[in-house]
């Protein structure tokens, strides 16, 4: 590979020939072959926004050239159009903990890009990096990224899945099914309610991760190294702010405390926290459906869930649930990146959080994960698949657990008794009911009738 000597205020080094960064961005290639694993791409494409933007607020205040600015504006637009983009931006994410590495990888990069555009120097630090610190640039695209990635990816998704999920529902409304709590036989429940309670949950997820969205949305921009915002304009922060705004047509706005937003990532550590708990809902979901599917003989078999692939290299005919599967994995995931998130958060150690690529990094492979899995859930799992009537009804009119309603009427003492008789001799519970009680057949049909038990009440 042929090689260039680049400058930087360490020294001389080379850098590959053709490659458009410079020396500080190679120092990091050559410090940290940790993990061969760059900083996701949304990460990025918003750092590259926060360049975009912060020329344009430096031009408005007349902090650098009109010319300058155009220049930085058209390299960030080239790196965003461009279908190869993260090969400019191979630093690690295990790296210096402010994301300094990072920073000044897209400085060097736009910078050389927009001296060939101007025809004359753009230097890195002084020109694309002005006003700023990796101190609140870092910060703030861990913000910018996941409130894009939110409001563009993942948010959509679990509106898609939870409407996807009351949909068919509300189709399967008609099939009652055994309820089980423990794992054992309990009182009866209609498919609409098992679905309903999902959607549910989901609802809250959305509900909260849009409140925490008016968290991301608070930078740290213009606080610069330590929060004081020395060597930026007075006014950059809002400015910079409008420019984000108008460039991403999300409203971002100057974060209320600089120093809280540089020393500490408690917001990415709640949003983490609400991904967690997302994962939480989509194991539950995964697991009722793998449940509920598990089978087709030997299982509960109440429902079929859409054949995939071949679920053995062994045993032809065998199908397993592999979206489910892959569902619970994705949420295991997460609930690990969460750990690390936390972790990282508590490493604000006074006017700086020094874990700040790998929190982001975590953070933004969580909702890539949740928005991937529960898109496929929905339209490959959820949408597809089919109940079979036939293996609901051979256990729930045996379900001893339906003497429950006869309660107010012979007491729990004599309903137990009717239950265990029923379990020891495999009968029908209005079988057993009609020998041990004066009630008529015809009103321990109405009264033990599962469909008319889900509907609750006395």
């Amino acid at each position: 590979m042929k090689m260039r000597i680049e400058k930087d205020s360490m020294g001389e080094l080379e850098v590959p020939e053709k490659a458009l960064y410079g020396a500080q961005t190679q120092r990091a290639i050559n410090n940290f072959p940790i993990s061969d694993e760059p900083l996701p791409e949304a990460f990025i494409r918003s750092l590259i926004l926060i360049k975009a933007a912060a020329a344009r607020a430096n031009e408005s205040l007349e902090c650098i050239t009109p010319e300058m600015s155009k220049a930085i504006q058209n390299a960030c637009d080239e790196l965003l159009n461009t279908d190869d983009l993260m090969q400019h931006f191979p630093v690690d994410v295990f790296q210096t903990g402010s994301g300094t590495s990072s920073n000044m990888n897209a400085n060097e990069v736009i910078a050389t890009i927009a001296s060939k555009k101007l025809g004359a120097r753009v230097n890195p630090n002084d020109h694309v990096n002005y006003g700023q610190s990796s101190n609140d640039v870092i910060p703030s695209a861990i913000h910018v990224s996941a409130t894009l990635e939110l409001t563009g990816h993942l948010l959509p998704v679990l509106v898609h899945l939870k409407d996807t999920i009351l949909e068919k529902g509300t189709a399967l409304a008609g099939y009652t099914k055994t309820g089980r709590t423990h794992l054992m036989d309990a009182m009866p429940v209609r498919m609409d309610q098992t679905f309903h309670a999902w959607a549910a949950q989901l609802q809250d997820h959305i509900d909260n991760l849009t409140y925490l969205e008016n968290k991301t949305t608070q930078l740290a921009q213009g606080g610069t190294a330590v929060g004081t915002g020395i060597n930026a304009h007075p006014e950059f922060a809002e400015l910079f702010a409008k420019e984000l705004s108008n460039l991403t047509n999300v409203t971002f706005s100057q974060g209320n405390n600089f120093f809280a937003l540089i020393g500490s990532q408690d917001t990415a550590v709640a949003l983490s926290g609400q991904l967690k708990a997302v994962a939480v809902t989509y194991m539950k979901i995964a697991n009722d459906l793998r449940w509920m599917n598990s089978g087709p003989l030997a299982g509960l078999g109440e429902i079929s869930l859409q054949a995939l692939q071949p679920g053995s290299s062994i045993m032809p005919g065998k199908v397993n649930p592999v979206i489910p599967e892959a569902t619970a994995m994705v949420a295991a995931q997460v609930i690990g990146n969460d750990a690390a998130i936390t972790i990282g958060g508590q490493s604000g150690n006074f006017e700086l959080n020094v874990m700040l690529p790998m929190i982001a990094k975590n953070l933004l492979n969580s909702i890539k994960l949740l928005a991937n899995s529960g898109q496929l859930l929905a339209d490959n799992a959820i949408a597809t698949l089919v109940v079979n009537e036939d293996k609901l009804n051979q256990a729930l009119h045996r379900n001893p657990i339906l003497v429950t309603a006869l309660n107010p009427i012979i007491g729990y003492g004599k309903a137990a008794e009717i239950a265990k008789k029923a379990y020891k001799e495999g009968r029908p519970v209005v079988d057993v009911a009609e020998e041990e009680t004066d009630i008529s057949r015809e009103e321990l049909l109405t009264l033990l009738d599962p469909a008319k038990l889900t509907h609750g009440g006395i």
